[in-house]
């Protein structure tokens, strides 16, 4: 898998890009790049991962990480992803405007782009799946929850951390983990 740094110039002839922030690349996060790699066999293009580090939860409100930027890239490679673009995730990054956002993404030429059911983007997290809607073929991956029916998100796993249930949060992140 080949690693590049949002904002460097990379053009691709074709694409299936995921979008995430993917911290701890848990199950639901595996469905999304799942998703991507499978249709980009499909479709005979490249697959690319695009996320931010840190986390914007992290970031701002000094959440714990799940994984480093480099656990999530190794995740990225394991799910066989060809392509991961990082944006480093501070206050300019978190003021783009979505136009900014798209310009970007417009250079991998998505032949479609799979995201989550609550992905949002651009500055106070203007842009939704309706503006991307606007501009690609956008693949909404449904929520994953749990065999207990409840919803799998980063949150949930630190929640599941803090209270030492780390068995649970093995489950639900798919991995075991790092300490």
């Amino acid at each position: 898998m080949k690693v590049h740094e949002a904002n460097q110039g990379l053009t691709l002839p074709g694409s299936v890009v995921a979008i995430g922030a993917f911290d701890g690349v848990h199950q639901g996060h595996q469905a999304v790049l799942r998703q991507a790699v499978e249709r980009s066999r499909q479709l005979g293009v490249e697959s690319v991962a695009y996320t931010i580090d840190p986390p914007p939860r992290c970031r701002f409100q000094g959440s714990r990480m799940l994984t480093t930027l480099q656990e999530k890239l190794d995740r990225f490679a394991v799910l066989g992803l060809n392509h991961a673009v990082v944006a480093h995730f501070d206050e300019r990054y978190a003021a783009r405007r979505v136009d900014a956002f798209i310009r970007e993404l417009t250079a991998l030429n998505p032949r479609e782009v799979i995201v989550g059911q609550d992905f949002r983007f651009g500055r106070n997290r203007e842009g939704d799946v309706a503006l991307l809607r606007r501009h690609f073929p956008v693949r909404i991956v449904q929520t994953v929850c749990c065999a207990d029916g409840q919803r799998i998100s980063s949150t949930r796993i630190r929640e599941l951390i803090e209270r030492g249930e780390w068995e649970q949060s093995t489950v639900l992140l798919g991995w075991p983990l790092s300490s």
